[in-house]
């Protein structure tokens, strides 16, 4: 009996050429699809190797976007005091002793008439005991 793949009515395939199931006719090797598994360690080895180098990209791009969120934290909050009136000490404290004084001159009571003004006025009761801190006082 002929051999189809020989006849001279089809086309000529070199047996070489003919590949069933990614093996060739001539492959001996029963297990020649599952030689990768020989080097399966260096491949893990590999891969676990880019697993590391991907997570150390990772952390890092993280880092960089916490850095940027923080600078952009910091610019809006710099914005916001231009924006608003903060007291600055060096700006907004006196600087001598007279100008300590005018204010704390501003701050005394000149009236006496004002002062009998608020005794009246006050809701405090003038027969309470005195408070001493640290003692407790029983209600009789």
């Amino acid at each position: 009996m002929k051999d189809p793949s020989r006849s001279s009515t089809s086309p000529s395939i070199i047996s070489e050429d003919v590949i069933i199931n990614g093996h060739s006719h001539e492959d001996d090797n029963p297990f020649a699809e599952y030689m990768w598994m020989e080097n399966e360690e260096e491949f893990n080895r590999q891969a676990n190797q880019l697993l590391k180098q991907f997570l150390f990209i990772s952390q890092i791009e993280e880092e960089l976007w916490e850095e940027e969120f923080i600078e952009r934290c910091f610019q809006e909050m710099l914005e916001e005091e231009e924006e608003h009136e903060w007291f600055i000490p060096a700006r907004d404290l006196p600087q001598t002793m007279d100008q300590i004084q005018d204010q704390f001159n501003d701050l005394v009571i000149s009236d006496s008439s004002s002062l009998e003004d608020l005794v009246v006025k006050s809701n405090l009761n003038p027969n309470a005991k005195e408070f001493v801190p640290g003692v407790k006082y029983l209600n009789i």
